[in-house]
């Protein structure tokens, strides 16, 4: 689901010539997108520098909980996103989104996480670019609907198109331990893993993102959303999404620790 968002840190590419443009606006899978470099976060704590965390706001009336930094936080090396009942901008729950600062291209996008359980709540590791930055509304997404944790969802948006969902089943419950979701986003295809196992695989012809995004996390809640997300049922306690960590590498870049997808792709 659409996260909020900055102003862009990387300006457009301007092509000298329009026929330049024209040139690239025909051939798509053949452009290099490319943004920020290749990293690893394990979330020994929140840096505020490389890091954006959200406050003060939601998304919009589907929405019932306001973005707080007091929900965003790190812990025992994860990242923690937690939903509980304290109003926060004009809503009556609160919860938590973190975002990057800088955009990111082609490469392999991966995290380590735990969501909780609940109906009408969504825990969600993606990446996206929209009208705030002045770029048509590109994403791509692995997000579990925690109605049902037994399965997770694929997808994402090219120029606010979606590209089709699908609901991979996961090995084990999405609540009941920690699950590698990872991507791999190339110029012909994108390609979704689930523990290093791939799940689904996106192709040209068929319309692909093609604008450097930023990473999200976040950990939401509806009223409304009740077709997708289920009945909100309000939680008894407050609930954690933890993220272990989360890594980007660059298309041709070396594998950044042993257990990257990265690593078992190249056979390191």
């Amino acid at each position: 689901m659409t996260g909020s968002v900055l102003k862009p840190l990387l300006k457009p590419f301007l092509a000298a010539t329009a026929a330049a443009l024209s040139l690239f606006a025909i051939q798509p899978a053949t452009a290099q997108v490319t943004g920020g470099a290749s990293f690893v976060d394990n979330f020994d704590k929140v840096d505020k520098a490389f890091w954006y965390v959200s406050h003060g706001w939601s998304n919009g009336a589907h929405q019932n909980c306001g973005w707080s930094m007091h929900e965003t936080f790190a812990y025992k090396g994860n990242l923690n996103l937690r939903f509980q009942k304290k109003p926060m901008a004009d809503r009556l729950f609160s919860c938590g989104e973190i975002q990057t600062k800088a955009t990111y291209g082609y490469g392999t996008y991966e995290a380590r996480m735990k969501t909780p359980k609940g109906s009408g709540l969504n825990g969600a590791f993606f990446t996206y670019i929209g009208a705030t930055q002045g770029k048509p509304h590109d994403e791509i997404d692995w997000e579990v609907l925690l109605k049902d944790t037994s399965v997770a969802q694929s997808g994402g948006y090219v120029n606010g198109k979606g590209m089709g969902a699908t609901l991979p089943k996961l090995p084990y419950s999405a609540d009941s331990d920690y699950i590698n979701y990872a991507f791999i986003w190339a110029p012909d295809s994108i390609k979704y893993y689930i523990n290093g196992v791939l799940v689904r695989t996106l192709e040209s012809p068929a319309p692909l993102p093609s604008n450097a995004q930023k990473i999200f996390f976040s950990l939401w809640g509806t009223n409304t959303l009740t077709d997708w997300m289920g009945t909100f049922i309000e939680p008894e306690k407050p609930l954690y999404m933890l993220v272990d960590w989360v890594a980007y590498t660059r298309p041709d870049d070396a594998c950044q620790f042993p257990e990257s997808l990265v690593c078992k792709l190249n056979g390191a």
